[in-house]
């Protein structure tokens, strides 16, 4: 343990102000350079025996006796932020690595203001010990109880709730009075839990963001900031930021604009990357750029917590989103993994093409929708047969996630065949609103739409475009629901054995088709996953589990692979590790049940494969900087 001088110092900006500070501004100004792995808030035993201490700090730095008071005195000298980002002073990026125990926290103390601090809190479950060290005598009630038990009450009061959006609701209250238990919950309850807190309820969450708004999650970086944004990222309490996902909120889900109530999706991918991939809380960092939005009943809604403007474009746009992105790399780093979230499609093509090559940058709705769809192809074929070049691919949608998932399908076969990438896409064929895509619309369509332009005979409706080009894999990527008709499942049934059908669409009132659906119309030939969860399917006495085709198989382990690569850029070979990785997992039992995924109880144990076959290829491709690279195959 620890021993720290209670009448001199420590932690918590928080805890000093300006007025009441017993500090002089030059000492203050000390206080506030110290990083958040070791902050110390001023004491003065005598005046507030419950103000904030607390110690965060690896295994390490204790084990070694590496942290002392001398440590904290001169911290000035080593809290610099070089150009390059935060020096690894206190060992955080080693938090993926082997550790004789959890390294997040070593030593909480003191009373009231710990039972506030959601990141330490522990509730009921702090034992009597604790309660000795950390002034918690008769804060709490003399019972001690386990987080288990905590957990089980939780989840019993939780089903309670009839509205998903109330079960949300108690979930982001849990995460700001307990992440502990938070995370404890969604870990143990995965399968029931992750619909609430990610797709399809985070979709509802965000549309009515501003009335159910009570504390504020995330970075906020508006129109107002620009010119200060690298100083807004200074307000931020954690220093070590390994992962930021980041949205404008113009294409949430398939529900379009939502403008600044987009923050519920980086909240809740974030979570998953803890929940899910183990990266830390405190190296996650939601962040929504607020530059208006279009949306009237947003506009004109008295809750909405946003810009009341309409949104920027061109220039304006483009120079806030690069301050962020300099800035970003500047505070924390060539190594920080940015995510895009929801950007329109004529953003979202741009900004990955443009920090592709600067940044560690990643798209799920382009990529990570690509990876897991990709994935659960290559399972597919170990029931229906042959390869992927021996099948042809019909889109309903050319968007990001439509376009995205082509063009990796595209990737993979080039790389199974050695054919070239304009012969591989040749078998991949996309309808968007306004009929299949060919040749003779090239002129009047979007860039990312091109390369899809094929010679065919102008198509208007998806029946005639399945009917013409016979395809054997139908994917639904148009955000509108219903769009796999009747006649287009039985249509797709009618010259394959066992169709392949994904309706991805979310949330689940957008989805192309439902499970009972596709194998009702198909007479349970269908090999079916969808974008939302679906029940179960019972059809001529045998019970289908229809599989989640979710991006959240996929990002938390690809970017637990690229913190614990160190890698400094993101490379569709990645992608396809990943893919691969996750098609593995389907066994045997789950292909019995319809399922082309594996079951969500194990996901944890799959990111982690996923995370192993990405930093494996990063090393391979020379991106890794974690060095020297692993000399056996299992480096998690």
């Amino acid at each position: 343990m620890i021993s720290l001088n209670r009448s001199t110092f420590l932690l918590s900006n928080a805890g000093i102000s300006s007025s009441h500070s017993p500090f002089s501004g030059r000492q203050r100004r000390s206080l506030l350079s110290v990083p958040s792995s070791l902050r110390v808030a001023a004491v003065n035993s005598n005046r507030d025996r419950n103000s904030s201490v607390l110690m965060e700090s690896t295994f390490k730095d204790v084990r070694d006796g590496a942290v002392s008071s001398s440590s904290v005195i001169d911290v000035d000298s080593k809290s610099n932020i070089a150009p390059g980002g935060p020096a690894d002073v206190y060992g955080e990026d080693t938090a993926t690595e082997d550790q004789v125990v959890t390294p997040w926290f070593v030593s909480v103390a003191s009373g009231y203001s710990l039972l506030r601090d959601p990141h330490h809190n522990k509730g009921l479950a702090f034992t009597d010990a604790e309660r000795s060290a950390h002034y918690l005598r008769g804060l709490l009630p003399p019972a001690v109880v386990s987080q288990e038990l905590q957990v089980k009450k939780l989840m019993y009061i939780i089903r309670q709730y009839q509205l998903p959006l109330q079960k949300y609701m108690a979930m982001m209250d849990l995460q700001e009075r307990n992440e502990k238990l938070f995370y404890k919950l969604l870990v143990d309850h995965v399968e029931e839990m992750l619909p609430i807190v990610y797709t399809p309820t985070v979709g509802e969450a965000c549309q009515k963001y501003g009335s159910i708004f009570t504390r504020p999650q995330g970075l906020y970086i508006s129109l107002k900031e620009k010119g200060s944004i690298r100083e807004v990222l200074r307000n931020w309490p954690e220093k070590n930021i390994q992962v930021i996902v980041v949205t404008d909120g113009e294409r949430i889900l398939g529900l379009g604009d939502l403008g600044c109530q987009g923050m519920g999706i980086p909240v809740g991918k974030l979570a998953l990357y803890t929940a899910l991939g183990g990266v830390r809380p405190s190296a996650c960092l939601p962040v929504t750029i607020d530059v208006g939005t279009n949306n009237e009943n947003l506009l004109n809604d008295e809750y909405y917590i946003g810009l009341r403007q309409r949104r920027a474009t061109g220039q304006e746009y483009a120079e806030l989103v690069h301050e962020f992105m300099s800035a970003v790399k500047q505070t924390y780093g060539e190594k920080v993994l940015i995510q895009f979230e929801d950007f329109a499609n004529h953003n979202a093509f741009d900004l990955l093409a443009k920090y592709n090559t600067t940044h560690l940058v990643f798209n799920d709705d382009i990529q990570g929708t690509a990876s897991v769809v990709l994935a659960g192809l290559v399972a597919a074929l170990r029931v229906v047969g042959g390869t992927l070049a021996d099948h042809t691919f019909l889109f309903l949608g050319a968007g990001e996630a439509g376009t995205g998932i082509a063009e990796l399908i595209a990737l993979e076969i080039s790389k199974q065949t050695n054919m070239p990438m304009e012969e591989a896409r040749k078998k991949i064929w996309l309808v968007d609103s306004k009929g299949l895509i060919v040749s003779s619309r090239k002129e009047s369509l979007q860039h990312f739409k091109k390369p899809w332009a094929h010679e065919h005979e102008p198509t208007k409706t998806l029946l005639d475009a399945v009917n013409d080009i016979k395809p054997t894999v139908l994917i639904g990527t148009s955000g509108v629901g219903r769009t796999f008709t009747k006649e287009v499942v039985e249509a797709m049934a009618s010259f394959n054995v066992k169709p392949i059908i994904l309706s991805l669409s979310n949330p689940t009132s957008q989805s192309e088709c439902t499970a009972e659906e596709a194998y009702t119309w198909s007479q349970g030939r269908v090999i079916f996953a969808s974008g939302s969860p679906f029940t179960p399917v019972e059809y001529e006495g045998k019970t289908f589990v229809p599989g989640q085709a979710n991006n959240a198989y996929i990002f938390p382990g690809f970017g637990l692979g690229l913190i614990m690569s160190g890698a400094i850029r993101s490379h569709d070979e990645m992608l396809l590790a990943a893919s691969e990785a996750l098609a593995a997992q389907v066994t045997q039992k789950n292909f019995d049940k319809g399922l082309i995924y594996p079951p969500f109880r194990n996901i944890r144990k799959i990111s982690a494969e996923i995370a192993a076959k990405v930093a494996a290829k990063a090393y391979e491709l020379g991106l890794a900087t974690r060095l020297p690279p692993p000399n056996h195959q299992r480096i998690w």
